[in-house]
């Protein structure tokens, strides 16, 4: 999700027209870090109007239609695929350079769904260096390219002496894409994303925002 965020503000401070749509319905987290919260208002033609987020970052999260902000999610197949396809088709998205999707991590219904509804959708597979989170990425890439969806590349998120690096690389040549990036573990990436305004914006001199660049 930090990932996320911040790619959809380098390319909106870049002049893009950006959209972020959280799809991580269970572990919703892009209205935190975007700082955007609210209750969406509905056009005339019923469509749903995104939030705005930093000047122009438009953004849809099912945490805007909650009672309570934190409030927990149970939905089941069914009712996921309702609620993406809803965001998908019912909100007023307008002319777009990019919509930023950040899915759950691995596998499961909602990637599914998205990969039946947007078959022309391309993938960038997110990893820190770890083994085990090489795994759960190298699933998700899988179940991409079982969709025919493409795969972009790969990005090592939080390389550095805590995790160490170069599973990134190794995830990328497993998959025959290219590595497009590291973002090295940084308290002020983290700190930036809990209040709500993305790094590359608050400091896009500060090395992991010239990684998102």
């Amino acid at each position: 999700s930090t990932t996320t965020v911040n790619l959809a503000a380098a390319l909106f401070a870049e002049g893009k027209t950006t959209a972020t749509l959280d799809a991580d319905v269970w572990g919703y987290s892009i209205p935190r870090m975007l700082g955007v919260h609210g209750r969406p208002m509905v056009s005339h033609e019923r469509k749903i109007i995104p939030l705005e987020a930093h000047g122009g970052i438009k953004a849809v999260s099912i945490q805007f239609f909650l009672d309570a902000e934190d409030q927990a999610i149970t939905w089941r197949g069914p009712m996921l695929h309702k609620a993406i396809r809803q965001f998908l088709e019912d909100v007023e998205w307008g002319e777009l350079d990019y919509l930023l999707i950040d899915l759950p991590p691995g596998t499961g219904d909602v990637t599914m769904t998205l990969a039946q509804l947007l078959p022309h959708s391309k993938f960038v597979i997110v990893t820190t260096p770890q083994d085990a989170a090489q795994k759960v990425a190298r699933r998700a890439a899988e179940t991409a390219l079982r969709y025919d969806i493409e795969l972009l590349g790969v990005i090592e998120n939080m390389y550095g002496e805590v995790f160490g690096e170069g599973g990134g690389q190794a995830l990328a040549d497993e998959l025959d894409v290219p590595l497009l990036g590291k973002i090295p573990l940084a308290e002020n990436l983290r700190v930036a994303a809990d209040a709500g305004t993305p790094l590359v914006l608050q400091d896009p001199d500060a090395p992991a925002s010239q990684a998102l660049y």
